[in-house]
C-alpha cells in the first residue's frame, strides 16, 4: 500500500518536472526550426530539428499519457 504523499507523489513531481523540462527544450527548438527555415543554409540541420521535435512531442505525449 502506498500512503498519500510518498513514493507516488514523488513519481508525480519527478514527471511533471521532465514534462516542464520538455515543453522548454520544444520551445527551444520550435525557435531554432523557424530561424533555419528562414535560412536554408544547411538542409541536414533542418531535417534534424524536425526530427528532434518529432521525437520531444512523442515523448511529452508518452508523459501525458495521450
Amino acid at each position: 500500500m502506498i500512503l498519500p504523499g510518498t513514493e507516488s507523489s514523488a513519481m508525480d513531481k519527478k514527471t511533471k518536472k521532465k514534462i516542464q523540462t520538455l515543453n522548454v527544450r520544444l520551445q527551444k527548438l520550435r525557435q531554432q526550426f523557424a530561424g533555419a527555415k528562414q535560412q536554408m543554409d544547411d538542409p541536414d540541420e533542418f531535417k534534424s530539428l524536425e526530427e528532434e521535435i518529432a521525437k520531444t512531442e512523442a515523448e511529452l505525449a508518452k508523459l501525458k499519457g495521450e
